[in-house]
């Protein structure tokens, strides 16, 4: 047992109401293959996927891509070694890794390639995807920080020209973010991933995608996890095949893509990823710009050997479950959905679809949070109802007198209408009695907002502390692992968290693999 002194909560992983299906396992068996559901077909499963092609071959012409070091080398080196298999897992390149999501899909895929291997005494190991091909820089250039006013949100300034991969998209100066991590941090008793955010992000010329990969390597191999970098030229060579497939085949993928949405929006879903008709799934790159190809012309660009091609989302499941010996996906709630999709792509490529298991989700509470919380009384679901807390803690401290003087008032407005009712009717006045009851009743409403903004302003240290809680567990509104870096709790709390929470992780994947009840120890 890995001792942090941080609260590791499972949460539910939540998502629409397609995604709920699907991990339900209630959606049409045709939009993503059944889960193996005991030990035993998971062995049946594994065995036919490590048998399926000459594996180690494969992961040794993706070495360069993988790079991997450490503890990740000698698990990769085992199972490429005794003709293993892999879960995946990844994401797109954010600042400083992203949110917290990152790690937690990491430390998910993790426990759930222990657990299949615990189980099919098959070996078995987590790589991380990391999809530097991706053009997002608004999504790679900003990460979110909880500080004791608010959330900070911080961002690189040196915006590519659109559609430069992220693998190409030079970093620019992070000196500022770099140093509003450090204060996001504030007193850090363990500076190795502060360390690791500067060794990655300090250099200008390095690309957003190389300080991403970078990074991730550097806090992930310890744990076991290798990263591959999906624009390597080695993943760009394994993965021409299928992608000139996809080319070849892009008038047929249109249309079935086109059913499958059909059949989604009878049964009452929305399909996750927009299919635009007169587009294919694959990019070309034009110079250090990147474009989806037209169906119109894929035919073509199938056959020019010269042009530099990678996947979109729906296509990027099946390129690396063909470049991989992967049994299965680790995925979140969005990209779950987008799994319906995927294998209708899949069928017409004729290739077997891919599986996705949802992954581990969190909460992090550190000590000083936790201790707010227990003062105020403050539970998650009171601090997740914007400015209700506040209300709450502002009205408890009003003064006994101007709370019963406002109770007072209401229940005079209210007893209006029957006091005044018999004569008001005679004088054919009952409808001036109900609207200046509501008038009434609007202008003490008005009154007691504006007594309670007054409250908030004289019990400013309450209100910081409320901010500091929101802003921790959820910024903006927003679910913690969704917007948060984990650096700075890293930094405070030691990089061994990462270890604890992959420990969290094990009873959500044994309830996966081996049908436990998921409780966490």
């Amino acid at each position: 047992m890995i001792h942090t002194d941080v609260r590791i909560l499972t949460e539910p992983l939540g998502g629409s109401a397609l995604s709920q299906a699907l991990q339900r396992a209630e959606a049409p068996v045709t939009w993503m293959p059944a889960t193996p559901n005991t030990p035993a077909e998971w062995r049946a499963a594994v065995t036919r996927r490590a048998t399926a092609a000459q594996w180690r071959a494969v992961l040794e012409q993706l070495a360069p891509a993988i790079r991997a070091t450490g503890v990740a080398r000698d698990r990769l080196q085992r199972v490429a070694e005794a003709g293993g298999i892999v879960v995946t897992t990844g994401q797109q390149p954010g600042l400083f890794g992203g949110p917290i999501y990152t790690w937690s899909k990491a430390v998910s895929a993790l426990a759930i390639a222990n657990e299949i291997e615990r189980v099919t005494g098959v070996p078995c190991v987590a790589v991380f995807w990391a999809a530097t091909d991706d053009a997002d820089f608004a999504e790679a250039s900003f990460t979110m920080f909880a500080t004791r006013d608010g959330v900070e949100t911080v961002r690189t300034e040196l915006a590519p020209p659109s559609g430069t991969p992220m693998s190409l998209a030079p970093l620019g100066d992070a000196s500022a973010v770099l140093a509003r991590l450090r204060a996001a941090a504030g007193s850090a008793s363990d500076e190795t991933p502060l360390e690791i955010a500067e060794r990655a992000y300090g250099t200008p010329t390095r690309s957003i995608g190389d300080a991403y990969v970078m990074l991730l390597r550097d806090l992930l191999a310890p744990l076991g996890i290798p990263v591959l970098d999906a624009s390597h030229d080695a993943v760009r060579a394994a993965s021409d095949p299928i992608l000139r497939r996809a080319l070849e085949c892009a008038p047929r993928v249109q249309d079935a893509l086109g059913a499958r949405r059909r059949e989604m929006l009878e049964l009452g879903y929305d399909p996750q990823v927009a299919d635009v008709d007169s587009l294919s799934l694959v990019f070309m790159r034009e110079g250090s710009i990147k474009r989806r190809a037209s169906v119109a012309e894929s035919a073509a660009l199938a056959a020019d050997r010269k042009a530099l091609l990678t996947p979109n989302v729906l296509l990027r499941p099946i390129v690396e479950r063909e470049l991989l010996p992967s049994i299965a996906y680790v995925a979140g709630p969005g990209e779950i959905a987008y799994f319906a999709q995927v294998s209708a792509v899949a069928d017409v490529l004729g290739v077997d679809r891919p599986l996705a298991l949802p992954r581990w989700s969190c909460t992090l509470v550190e000590p000083h949070i936790a201790e707010l919380q227990r003062r105020y009384g403050a539970t998650p679901d009171a601090l997740a109802r914007p400015d209700a807390f506040e209300a709450l803690v502002a009205r408890a401290s009003m003064g006994k007198g101007t709370a019963d003087t406002l109770r007072e008032l209401r229940e005079v407005i209210d007893k209006l209408p029957a006091r005044l009712t018999e004569e008001a009717s005679a004088l054919g006045l009952k409808g001036a009695i109900d609207g200046a009851k509501g008038m009434l009743l609007h202008r003490a409403d008005r009154l007691e907002r504006r007594l309670l903004a007054g409250l908030k302003r004289r019990e400013a240290s309450a209100m910081r502390d409320i901010a500091a809680m929101r802003a921790a567990l959820f910024p903006l509104g927003k679910r913690q692992e969704r917007a948060l870096n984990i650096l700075p709790l890293l930094s405070r709390h030691g990089v061994a968290l990462l270890g604890a929470m992959h420990e969290s992780a094990a009873p959500h994947a044994r309830a996966l693999i081996s049908g436990g009840d998921g409780t966490a120890s």
